[in-house]
């Protein structure tokens, strides 16, 4: 395998004389052929700004910033794949920060990119090739044409047509899970805050946080439009916006309007879970799925990245204990990073969680932040670094009946994707 790199034009090439390295936190490793795996369609490769390429020479072994005025490549993986690498780089000075993206080791062999990464997921349904641009747009001139008053579909129409998020062109394209956010408040402080971030903050956020409360009727008129599909999905809970369950009237006020006119679809809510009360009125008005956001189930290590204002980890594992005795289908929105996440005490951690809470399912989801400032952030490892590929072993091995995925599943897709996962094993 070559090493891959880029000019400062943003050209990428490969190099037949030098191999690739990667990190795995602030380690420097090498990359196994078992770890690798051809460049998903919708990945975009992208430069890492004020970065060097690190490179390995066959010959002597020596490990190296790549001679010359290049910089690092990385790859952003569409949903469906878990990375288990990071680039190989270093930055060209310490204050330097990277955007927010998820960033994976990339290298070229046989003839092509290919990428340190796992499937996790059919990658197909939120594939962003498939995201028609003429379809779209004509679903957008649908909509805020049938319900001009509606400042939430005006809102998403932009989060679709400018921001390319796909949950929000789902919501026009009438597919998969669709986006309602509801919430411009939070209960946390996230320090990788995608719709929000201090002023004084060293990386801004990549999109605009909704700014205004809907009505019932607005939230309704977007879910009944949406639901019109046995496994048809709405969210509240978007990365426009805080934490839905701070407008918790608001959530039940729609969920009782909408279940008045169709049973048809499954509502969903993506949360940090911390609101206890406040979810629980939501389960009990009728929420059928749960996608709880955490990046540690150790309370240091979540503390210092989600920065609760008044809730702790005890909170979210009572919230999701309760939401699935009420026969919510939880699944876990698992932040994950090469080097920390396959740390010995957050895997028995998180196993632990799982066991006792009743989730169902964990998407492991890549976090995008700059390595350095996350790395500051949290407590040190304690025991040993077993690898990402290893990581999700120990998880289908230690937990048969909870699914390892990348997006949220209808009751109905998660029993046929652990059947699938079952005859694999």
């Amino acid at each position: 395998m070559n090493l891959v790199y880029a000019d400062q034009q943003g050209n990428v090439y490969d190099h037949p004389d030098y191999l690739p390295l990667a990190r795995s936190a602030d380690q420097v490793v090498e990359i196994m052929d078992d770890e690798l795996v051809p460049l998903p369609e919708g990945a975009t490769l992208v430069g890492l700004p004020n970065t060097r390429p690190l490179c390995m020479d066959p010959l002597s072994g020596d490990m190296m910033p790549l001679p010359g005025d290049f910089q690092a490549v990385g790859a952003l993986l569409p949903q469906g794949y878990t990375r288990l690498l990071l680039p190989g780089y270093a930055k060209d000075s310490r204050k330097q920060v990277l955007p927010l993206f998820g960033y994976t080791a990339v290298v070229w062999k046989n003839g092509g990119f290919w990428v340190a990464a796992e499937q996790s997921d059919d990658p197909d349904p939120w594939n962003p090739l498939n995201c028609d641009p003429d379809q779209l747009q004509k679903g957008v001139d649908t909509l805020v044409s049938r319900y001009p008053e509606n400042r939430l579909i005006d809102h998403l129409s932009h989060c679709a047509l400018g921001y390319e998020c796909l949950t929000a062109s789902n919501t026009f394209l009438q597919r998969l899970e669709g986006a309602v956010p509801v919430s411009f408040s939070c209960n946390a402080g996230c320090f990788g805050c995608i719709s929000e971030q201090p002023d004084d903050s060293d990386f801004p956020s990549p999109q605009t946080r909704l700014t205004f409360r809907p009505s019932v009727e607005e939230v309704s008129q977007i879910m009944l439009e949406h639901l019109q599909q046995p496994e048809s999905i709405v969210s509240f809970g978007q990365g426009c916006e805080g934490e839905p369950s701070t407008q918790a009237p608001l959530i039940i006020g729609a969920i009782r309007k909408v279940r008045e006119v169709t049973q048809l679809g499954f509502i969903n809510m993506n949360t940090n879970a911390g609101l206890t009360d406040h979810i629980r009125d939501i389960v009990d008005a009728g929420l059928q799925l749960m996608r709880v956001s955490t990046i540690s189930a150790l309370d240091e290590h979540y503390n210092a990245y989600y920065r609760p204002r008044g809730y702790s980890l005890a909170n979210v594992e009572k919230t999701i204990h309760y939401a699935a005795d009420q026969g919510v289908l939880v699944s876990l929105n698992y932040l994950i990073f090469p080097g920390v996440s396959d740390r010995e005490e957050e895997i028995d951690a998180m196993i632990g969680l799982i066991r006792r809470s009743g989730v169902k399912l964990i998407q492991m989801r890549n976090l995008n932040i700059d390595p350095e400032s996350y790395l500051q952030l949290i407590p040190p490892a304690q025991g040993d670094i077993v690898g990402m590929k290893q990581m999700l072993e120990i998880y289908r091995e230690e937990l048969p009946d909870v699914s390892i995925g990348s997006y949220t599943h209808t009751p109905k897709g998660l029993e046929h994707k652990l059947k699938l996962e079952r005859a694999i094993l």
